[in-house]
């Protein structure tokens, strides 16, 4: 790319970054830190959706390079690459819609490399302090890197499924580190008392599993969708009229492979994308039974009621959402928000898993118009 093209794409992160910024900087001491905590989260949380948008809409290969698009910073500079494109391959990967769907994921994604770095300046200033936010901080330019390495790859090895999983992964990873670093700053979310403290830590470890069988879900989840077998099956609870349809595993599940083929290059079976969402749905069942003795632990052992009720609606959002991409042939409505209610729960799950985890005996620090408990 020529030095203009990489510094107007540098800019236009910078430019997306600046409008939260600017939000954040009105405030004053540390209320600044903690907004900017809080609002890098919600960023990131924007830029997971609008990522499984991207690739529920076949836009990954919209610019088939990296970090522009046909070596340019946005699409309207390259019509001509992109017109030249559709003429040798007219209804394929590369069209003017797709490839600013994928240039906006990645500005968003840019905005959050802005904001990370902005944040691990400021928890270094306040390190004394905030130690542990200062680490997180670092942690998550780490990945933000490492996640800007798989996006390059996912579009040079053309949606290699276990590229673009990690990908997936990595930026959940990004999400729930964010998440953990704004809530170990927020006095709002220290445990409320040691009323709940000796309760609370019984329910720890199953919240911990909890976010243990979440993760594996989301990673088959992705799996599912890397490889385009959510329409594997076409009902439910029967898969090709089956409870257990013909399998096959080993194909299915083979990591090192291009995507809709096998790793000696023949097309992937049927049998082998039916394996793949069979594992996924079943996967579910053991992931609602934990949820389920989750949120009835929050309730009577703990005072987190809203975390539980809200667990529940998040649960039953997943099923209803799941349920009509098989049912109704895979309608982007009800894929997007499944992929938004996923990341919704593993936010919520990193919360419960801090208040659950925190020490009640500990003062907790007092900020600057800090919001009132967000459990009652």
């Amino acid at each position: 790319m020529r030095p203009s093209d990489v510094f107007a794409l540098v800019l236009q992160g910078v430019l997306v970054a600046s409008v939260p910024l600017a939000l954040v900087w009105a405030l004053r001491g540390q209320e600044r830190l903690r907004r900017l905590a809080w609002v890098s989260a919600f960023v990131t949380f924007d830029l997971v959706v609008f990522g499984a948008f991207t690739r529920l809409t076949d836009s990954g290969l919209g610019c088939p390079d990296w970090p522009g698009c046909f070596a340019r910073a946005n699409p309207a500079l390259a019509q001509g690459d992109i017109a030249m494109a559709q003429a040798l391959l007219p209804g394929g990967p590369v069209d003017m819609q797709k490839a600013w769907i994928e240039m906006i994921h990645r500005t968003l994604a840019g905005a959050v490399g802005v904001l990370i770095v902005v944040l691990v300046v400021m928890t270094w200033r306040s390190r004394s302090r905030h130690r542990q936010a200062f680490a997180l901080a670092l942690l998550a330019l780490v990945l933000v890197i490492v996640q800007a390495g798989f996006g390059a790859y996912t579009v040079t090895l053309k949606l290699e499924p276990v590229i673009v999983t990690a990908h997936l992964l990595l930026g959940l990873s990004l999400l729930s580190c964010l998440s953990w670093l704004a809530v170990s700053i927020d006095s709002a979310w220290v445990v409320d008392g040691k009323r709940h403290a000796g309760r609370a830590s019984s329910v720890a470890p199953l919240a911990a599993l909890g976010l243990v069988v979440l993760a594996i879900q989301i990673a088959l989840g992705g799996w599912v969708s890397t490889n385009y077998a959510v329409l594997a099956c076409d009902g439910y609870p029967r898969c090709e009229g089956r409870l257990v349809p013909p399998m096959d595993f080993a194909d299915g599940f083979a990591l090192f492979r291009a995507l809709g083929h096998t790793s000696n290059g023949d097309f992937l079976p049927q049998a082998a994308l039916a394996a793949i969402h069979w594992t996924h749905r079943n996967s579910a069942l053991v992931l609602t039974l934990v949820l389920v003795a989750l949120a009835l632990a929050l309730w009577r052992r703990t005072g987190l009621h809203r975390e539980a009720r809200n667990l529940v609606l998040l649960l039953a959002l997943q099923w209803a959402t799941g349920l009509a991409n098989v049912l109704l042939g895979w309608p982007l409505i009800a894929a997007v928000v499944h992929s938004a209610g996923a990341a919704a729960m593993l936010v919520l799950l990193v919360l419960i898993n801090y208040r659950l985890r925190s020490d009640p005996d500990r003062a907790p620090p007092q900020f600057m118009g800090a919001p009132a408990t967000l459990s009652q």
